[in-house]
């Protein structure tokens, strides 16, 4: 379910209100997850063409690319052909100025990029359709898998602490109660306490444990250890963020910490809580990855009331981990929802 939602929140801002090619391009795009985030004995031997061939994952993923790219393709263009459509109406004076906003105010990503590739012509670089297509598989590769796998592990946690559940679910619906229930980016902002909620699922689960490589500048000694320059090496954000000296009882699901604290935030900027990274090779999409986590815990807390099958004890909950191109729970999570009627909204 998680999943689906989160999926189908990135359709909606990448690609509109198009709904007919989703059916196809949703499943290509969690085999190619599946597929880069299994295990591949050809990376073992890079060097051997045979046992790749053999193997024939790479023959498979080459596969799921092309079906993607096509996709992608009429995608892009519906797009340019309703954007020629709309520049046709605007020079026969077929539209109104409020019709002209509507439709602006309507514009997806891809929108956005065309507007980029159209600007770029004067400006010395070329942003071509390949370029778009390849910004739009980031994004649902990188960006919609990392965000589900964190609401999910979010969830666990919530059902294993009915305190902290009950008090960011009283908050969301406070806040979005007298909205009748629209969940809006200003009833967000006044989510204080749903915000040390994401950010505890960060510091306990943070997607990618092991940021991407990096290479030493200059030869350093850490923990009596002598690393030569030039050597790879790759950083552990999730033992950082249990460290016992920079956090009290890290094993220990508990939002407030962010309160008892010097303030730290996701960007980078504080060395022990990094679930995006740090300097300039930073995750991209740090400012959406997080807004996404907060959006789809919002909407699950106050439309729904969660409990557990019956005779499941929360802190017997399993919470094993499965590590593939991003790090899941290595069961399922099994809940019921039950809908919230909020008397206000009738």
């Amino acid at each position: 379910m998680f999943v689906s939602l989160g999926n189908t929140i990135v359709w909606r801002i990448a690609f509109g209100r198009m709904q007919k090619q989703e059916q196809g391009f949703m499943p290509v795009m969690l085999e190619m997850v599946k597929v880069f985030g299994g295990f591949g004995l050809g990376n073992l031997f890079p060097s051997s063409k045979l046992l790749r061939m053999i193997i024939g994952t790479e023959r498979f993923a080459r596969k799921l690319h092309k079906e993607a790219d096509v996709i992608l393709e009429g995608i892009l263009d519906e797009h340019i052909a309703r954007r020629a459509e709309r520049e046709r109406a605007n020079k026969d004076h077929d539209t109104s100025a409020a019709q002209a906003a509507a439709a602006a105010a309507t514009e997806d990503l891809v929108d956005a990029l065309l507007n980029l590739k159209d600007d770029g012509k004067g400006h010395g670089f070329a942003f071509t359709n390949v370029e778009i297509k390849g910004v739009i598989l980031d994004m649902f590769l990188g960006g919609s898998d990392t965000s589900t796998a964190t609401v999910e592990w979010a969830m666990s946690e919530l059902m294993r602490n009915p305190r902290v559940m009950e008090k960011a679910q009283n908050e969301v619906r406070r806040v979005f109660d007298g909205r009748g229930g629209a969940v809006d980016k200003q009833g967000l902002e006044e989510l204080s306490y749903l915000k040390l909620v994401v950010k505890e699922a960060f510091r306990m689960h943070p997607p990618a444990p092991l940021l991407a490589p990096r290479e030493c500048q200059k030869t350093v000694t850490i923990a009596g250890y002598e690393i030569p320059a030039k050597t790879r090496v790759m950083i552990n954000i999730l033992a950082i963020g249990r460290d016992p000296r920079h956090w009290t009882k890290p094993d220990e699901f508990y939002p407030e910490r962010f309160l008892d604290r010097p303030p730290v935030d996701i960007h980078g900027t504080h060395f022990e809580f990094t679930p995006f990274g740090a300097g300039r090779r930073m995750c991209p999409g740090v400012l959406f990855g997080a807004a996404l986590v907060e959006l789809l815990l919002t909407h699950l807390l106050y439309h729904f009331d969660w409990k557990l099958p019956s005779g499941t004890d929360p802190q017997n909950l399993d919470m094993s981990e499965c590590f593939g191109v991003v790090v899941r729970r290595n069961t399922d999570l099994h809940l019921i929802s039950v809908p919230y009627h909020p008397k206000t909204v009738y």
